[in-house]
């Protein structure tokens, strides 16, 4: 018998560290990307030309970040932009996608096909970006204004999806028993069925602060103001000028400057380095939760 239980216990052991090495060897497959871009902005121009990328830098240098630092004021002006907005839009987004979802949800609304229909239906047909810009810029107001960083990214029909077929899977008793109780919709909403939601918010929190944090085509449409411009989209203006820059020296234009001394593959490195910063703080954050919401919408045996 204790041979039997030294064996299980053998077993387990060599199990758990088979488990635990393919694991450790598959994280390190997935964070080496991140290890080169970290390693790549902090190389020169030249040694990544003549080297290519590698884990251990050639050849030191803060070149990159220099340039993407030019304008130190400008940089912060752009962070605290994005950041302001991803907040706002993620909020907005987040809780018009859940109570759009669990409206949906609700068996006993009756028109919920319809509107479900309607939501669908705008993800397969548009009325084209030229007469969208004119109604944007001409009526709505966007020009110039930080709406227009908001408004676009606010409804989601796939966080409505999401949400619709997380709440179908609460049992409709709870609505009944607030109902019972005397409570109106909301108060339902706000009291019994959004704390229930735990892992659906961390979900949809994520999917939209990515898509906020990384926009810049809302930017690059409706914002002409440096001041307001997003991260992306200024971070896009400074590696575009660097490129034309570039090619002058390449050609004979500007003789004092040496093409390859200009470090546009660091560039780009260094600014994936700046700008996937905060996401890579938010993640642990809501991972767990973040897990748990990627089943969302599965089928349960």
């Amino acid at each position: 018998m204790k041979m039997k239980n030294k064996r299980m216990q053998w077993d387990r052991a060599t199990l758990s560290f088979i488990s635990y090495f393919v694991l450790f060897v598959f994280g390190m497959a997935c964070l080496l990307p991140f290890l080169i871009v970290l390693t790549s902005s902090f190389t020169s121009e030249k040694a990544l030309l003549r080297n290519g990328y590698s884990l251990l830098p050639a050849e030191l240098s803060v070149d990159a970040y220099k340039y993407v630092f030019t304008n130190p004021i400008r940089i912060l002006q752009a962070y605290a932009n994005t950041t302001l907005v991803t907040l706002i839009g993620t909020v907005l987004a987040v809780g018009i996608a859940t109570m759009t979802g669990y409206v949906l949800a609700r068996r006993d609304f009756k028109w919920h096909n319809g509107f479900s229909f309607f939501f669908f239906f705008t993800t397969l047909f548009s009325g084209g970006l030229v007469p969208w810009y004119l109604m944007c810029s001409s009526y709505l107001g966007f020009k110039d204004n930080y709406i227009a960083r908001v408004l676009p990214l606010m409804f989601s029909v796939w966080n409505v999806i999401l949400a619709k077929s997380y709440m179908k899977g609460i049992a409709f008793e709870i609505i009944e028993s607030g109902k019972i109780d005397g409570a109106n919709d909301l108060q339902i909403f706000a009291k019994l069925i959004f704390p229930l939601t735990t892992p659906l918010i961390a979900t949809l929190t994520l999917f939209t602060a990515l898509s906020y944090w990384n926009d810049w085509y809302y930017s690059m449409l409706f914002i002409s103001k440096q001041p307001m411009q997003s991260l992306q989209y200024m971070l896009q203006q400074i590696l575009a000028s660097i490129q034309a820059m570039k090619q002058l020296a390449a050609s004979g234009e500007m003789a004092t400057v040496n093409a390859a001394d200009i470090p546009s593959a660091g560039l780009k490195m260094a600014m994936t380095c700046v700008t996937v910063g905060p996401i890579i703080l938010l993640y642990p954050f809501l991972q767990r939760y973040f897990i748990k919401g990627m089943t969302i919408g599965a089928v349960k045996g």
